[in-house]
């Protein structure tokens, strides 16, 4: 079974003017960023949550890859969806040449049309976090791969892996502390698991709840949608925070996207299960 990100959104097109390297180009409410995959030139959706790289078979075939094995993917839609895998494939971004790399081949047709109106060739996924400690700042648009000789700037908090995702602690409206999946790839605020939100009974405790329309790769789902008082991640408190209810059973009690991350610059080293938190503010 292969499990993917939780929240697989964007658009891009291959041939859209390159950026800097190091510059995160904003689609929408999502990030792109420039990179080859075998090759072959292309502006990908980052998506620190996503498994493995992912490519429409449209741009696989410009890529001259042969799809493989196939697999079974859960994205965040209603439905699981099929892949097929592709190994021994070359990913360059940032500066990094990750070699016999695999991906898989799944159609990103229906993300772009549904979501964002255009078309989405590559979902880059974790390849490049497991790589190098890589710096982030989502407000300033730069991302960068950093030196692991000296201590980043910020909090340092642990990562530990749920279902194939980096996840770090954080505390809920005063609750003890819970995980939460660091998504780049999550446009949005928070994302609340199903199982957690029934424990503190968050939907039936007389805040305002109404029906919102969301999903990735899968399909499109409604969401229960709704405000948390508070969420305090490396000790910074914010308030009055968007959040919706992501009913999939592989779901971490929370999931940060970019409206919550962008509040600091962000240091992150997978292979050493470490994040840096430093506000911005």
């Amino acid at each position: 079974m292969l499990l993917l990100s939780a929240a697989l959104l964007g658009s891009a097109a291959a041939a859209a003017a390159s950026a800097p390297q190091g510059t995160l180009v904003p689609q929408g409410r999502y990030l792109m960023l420039d990179a080859r995959i075998a090759g072959t030139p292309v502006r990908a959706l980052l998506d620190s949550a996503a498994e493995m790289t992912l490519l429409d078979p449209a741009f696989a075939s410009r890529a001259h890859l042969i799809a493989g094995e196939s697999v079974t993917g859960h994205g965040s839609g209603r439905e699981a969806f099929r892949a097929r895998l592709v190994a021994g494939v070359t990913i360059d971004a940032l500066g990094l040449h990750l070699t016999k790399q695999a991906v898989a081949i799944a159609d990103l047709g229906d993300v772009g049309r549904r979501l964002v109106g255009a078309r989405l060739d590559v979902i880059l996924g974790r390849e490049i976090f497991d790589a190098a400690r890589i710096t982030v700042d989502i407000a300033g648009l730069r991302i960068a791969v950093v030196p692991r000789g000296h201590e980043p700037p910020g909090v340092r908090l642990p990562l530990a892996q749920e279902h194939g995702t980096d996840t770090l602690p954080v505390r809920i409206e005063d609750g003890s502390p819970v995980q939460a999946a660091f998504d780049l790839g999550n446009g949005r605020g928070v994302l609340i698991g199903a199982r957690y939100a029934e424990q503190r009974n968050m939907l039936r405790d007389g805040r305002m709840v109404r029906e919102e329309h969301g999903g990735g790769l899968g399909g499109e789902v409604r969401r229960a949608h709704f405000t948390l008082r508070s969420i305090e991640i490396a000790g910074l408190r914010l308030h009055a925070v968007p959040a919706s209810i992501d009913a999939e059973p592989t779901a971490s009690d929370a999931n940060l996207g970019l409206d919550v991350l962008r509040n600091f610059r962000i240091t992150v080293d997978f292979a050493q299960h470490s994040i840096w938190l430093a506000p911005r503010r």
